[in-house]
């Protein structure tokens, strides 16, 4: 949040850069901090101020109609990002990833990455059962993508869980990492790897005995 400190030097640099009025937006699916980014920043003596461009939840509409959402593809994921993790977060998400099914397929799983991202793990795995049984009832309703995507979110939260695990067994073995071996760890995508590592840290003094 100190970052918006910052805002009215971004504004300054590009509108003498690009020579045109420039805004700070700021897109905030949290309720709370859309209301803190709305706030005016007074530049001093109150000669001036920078006023965000918010789009939060309480200006962005709620599209929950699949016919709505692939006339304004673009508005239905501002819509699924800001209100997927509310009440009615399945059906906004749904009515989303059909219309994302229209584009090609570059545009669409970059869009679907941002709307994953902005779910929490309750509303992910709603939308996980979802399209498995829409999987087994042979309904086509999503992008074919979607549930390797989906695959692919779990086995990185996988990943990253186990790296979390090994920093803090390292933690706790008072083992310290060089910046090339944090670097090594953090670029690790092997499952059986990370496993043998937590195995390690068990009885080894150094992260060169760990990290064998």
């Amino acid at each position: 949040m100190r970052s918006a400190r910052a805002w009215p030097t971004y504004v300054t640099v590009v509108r003498a850069r690009k020579r045109c009025g420039t805004v700070v937006l700021v897109v905030a699916p949290d309720a709370g901090v859309a209301a803190w980014a709305a706030e005016n920043i007074d530049l001093g003596l109150g000669l001036g101020n920078v006023a965000p461009l918010v789009l939060g939840p309480a200006v962005v509409p709620e599209i929950t109609d699949a016919a709505d959402a692939e006339m304004e593809t673009d508005l239905a994921v501002l819509s699924a990002v800001a209100h997927g993790n509310g009440p009615n977060g399945l059906t906004v998400i749904q009515a989303a990833l059909v219309a994302l099914g229209r584009l090609d397929q570059g545009h669409a799983r970059v869009y679907f990455q941002l709307i994953w991202n902005g779910l929490r793990e309750p509303m992910r795995q709603a939308l996980e059962a979802l399209v498995m049984e829409r999987q087994i009832e042979d309904e086509a309703t999503f992008p074919p993508f979607v549930q390797k995507l989906i695959d692919r979110g779990k086995l990185e939260g996988m990943r990253e869980g186990k790296r979390d695990t090994l920093l803090r067994l390292l933690a706790r073995a008072g083992i310290a990492l060089t910046e090339d071996e944090s670097a090594r760890l953090q670029a690790c995508t092997d499952i059986a790897t990370l496993d043998r590592w937590i195995d390690n840290v068990l009885g080894a003094k150094t992260a060169t005995e760990v990290l064998s």
